[in-house]
């Protein structure tokens, strides 16, 4: 390992690491804030979802919105991506058997799919509803697997781009106008409330939220031709526009409660959780699709002292499942596990060396939460207590 060293942070976060005094959440996550009590947005809004909102009249909202979409010749109406994990699930189960719309589900292939992951989609698929894959070309898909590990510090940025603008490319060519997605995770977890009270979100916002804010120019200029990227580019503004394309969140219409999507999806579609818990944290229902997933959150846990255990705890305080000393301890055991599982999978996938990947990984620290400590070990600064 390297020593420590003035690497600045990627992502302009805070110099000073805050916890919010509610859950576990740092103010490390981008796009997060606290107020002057120490509270984090998500826990601000968490108690608007459960102590403020009409629940009630959203739904009519949501009633409302089928009649206008709802199709008279039984054609597709909507389009729901959907893994066959939970949310998704319960996302299409939800819309069809209590709004009586018709959506076409939409899922992008994982990068490398688990056993339970590929039969989860089809006990989902076979419960009732139409469905497209996307699949990429496995070699691009390769290339920028590593390329994004190098460049911006998370491997799943290929698997982003396709799994958020593949809906958007079906929803065009089949002149569906509306997208159904589950949460607003930039709410319920914490990051832009600019679409916090409104059903909707802006494809720009879409855009910043999920890339980066990257143009195509980025990946052309690193040798990718137009062609490499299709699959994983979204359609044009233009067609968009022309299509009356329209993101929605579910989560705005009905209370977001990820554990009991999980006793629905069990019920309606056959989902079932993976048989252990997911390295980094102790759920064993949430992304279990890809053998890979576990790099996407540990690389944010290099990124941003935050791994999966972070994420999940807080949300189940928010909720009020468990309490803030059960997810601090939660985070102490869990948070930063090493997907150990399918490391040498991974490398094999990304082609690059043991050595090589801990090099990356030093290269995406910052030294305001890592410290490299007198017994050759990196260590968080800072932790939740």
């Amino acid at each position: 390992m390297l020593k420590s060293r003035n690497i600045q942070s990627k992502y302009g976060l805070p110099s000073r690491i805050e916890f919010c005094v509610f859950c576990t959440m740092s103010n490390q996550r981008p796009r997060i804030k606290f107020d002057e009590n120490g509270v984090c947005s998500a826990c601000v809004f968490a108690e608007k979802k459960h102590n403020q909102f009409d629940w009630a009249a959203r739904w009519r909202e949501l009633e409302e919105l089928a009649d206008q979409v709802r199709s008279k010749d039984g054609s597709f109406d909507v389009i729901v991506p959907c893994s066959g994990g939970k949310d998704g699930s319960f996302v299409a189960h939800t819309l069809k058997t209590k709004l009586g719309l018709n959506p076409l589900t939409v899922t992008w292939a994982p990068l490398r799919p688990t056993q339970r992951g590929r039969e989860n989609l089809d006990m989902f698929v076979q419960s009732g509803f139409s469905h497209i894959m996307g699949t990429p070309n496995p070699e691009v898909t390769r290339r920028l697997t590593r390329d994004s590990l190098n460049q911006l510090g998370d491997p799943f940025q290929p698997f982003i781009y396709g799994q958020t603008n593949f809906p958007m490319k079906v929803a065009v060519d089949y002149g569906i106008s509306l997208i159904m997605y589950g949460e607003n995770g930039e709410v319920e977890y914490g990051g832009d409330e600019k679409n916090a009270l409104r059903p909707d979100r802006d494809v720009k916002d879409h855009d910043n939220h999920y890339f980066s804010g990257l143009p195509v120019d980025f990946w052309l200029d690193k040798g990718y031709s137009t062609g490499d990227l299709s699959m994983f580019m979204g359609p044009t503004r233009e067609s968009i526009s022309q299509n009356k394309t329209r993101i929605h969140f579910l989560s705005y219409y009905s209370k977001w409660d990820p554990q009991a999507n999980y006793y629905y999806a069990s019920k309606n579609t056959g989902f079932r959780p993976a048989d252990f818990r997911s390295e980094g944290t102790y759920s064993k229902y949430a992304s279990i699709d890809d053998r890979f997933d576990g790099f996407h959150y540990y690389l944010a846990f290099i990124k941003f002292g935050i791994g999966r255990a972070t994420s999940d705890s807080a949300h189940e305080i928010r909720d009020g499942l468990i309490s803030r000393e059960e997810g601090v301890t939660l985070v102490r055991k869990f948070d930063g596990e090493f997907p150990a599982t399918h490391f040498e999978e991974f490398l094999e996938y990304c082609n690059i060396s043991d050595k090589s990947y801990q090099l990356i990984l030093d290269e995406w620290r910052s030294p305001h939460i890592w410290d490299y400590d007198d017994s050759s070990l990196w260590r968080l600064r800072k932790q939740v207590t």
